[in-house]
């Protein structure tokens, strides 16, 4: 089955590009190409199962963001406050100079969890956003 294929460009950071191409060559890629096909092929994949949260879950999303991008560590206690009936607690790490780490425990309907999660996710000088869910083991 042959698929059409589209030329898009990217611009990326230098050293984001370095680490991908380290990353591809360990894995055994042919191309960069390849490469971010499964890395899109994987985003999917993970937007799908978020979206697929439903029910009382209990979460945890971890976040590690630079807190020298202006009015990000305020945009994320605004989300924080926004969704504050389902937040059970948060920590905040200082990673080093410029780096931060939020680790936040949320327990309530599924996707208010996931919408908590993609609020952060959206920010800009978010580095890397992780949401963790499972069940409350009730029906188990």
């Amino acid at each position: 089955m042959e698929q059409d294929l589209m030329r898009i460009g990217v611009s990326l950071p230098e050293k984001l590009l370095n680490k991908f191409d380290e990353i591809i060559l360990q894995r055994g890629y042919s191309s960069r190409s390849e490469g971010i096909r499964d890395a899109i092929r994987n985003y999917i994949v993970n937007y799908e199962w978020m979206s697929d949260v439903q029910g009382e879950r209990v979460g945890v999303i971890t976040i590690v963001y630079s807190h020298t991008q202006r009015g990000l560590e305020d945009n994320l206690t605004e989300i924080q406050h926004e969704f504050i009936g389902i937040i059970q607690s948060s920590l905040h790490v200082h990673l080093d100079h410029d780096n931060c780490l939020e680790v936040v425990v949320l327990r309530g309907e599924g996707q208010d969890v996931r919408k908590a999660a993609e609020n952060m996710m959206a920010l800009k000088g978010v580095k890397h956003v992780k949401l963790t869910t499972t069940s409350l083991g009730k029906e188990l």
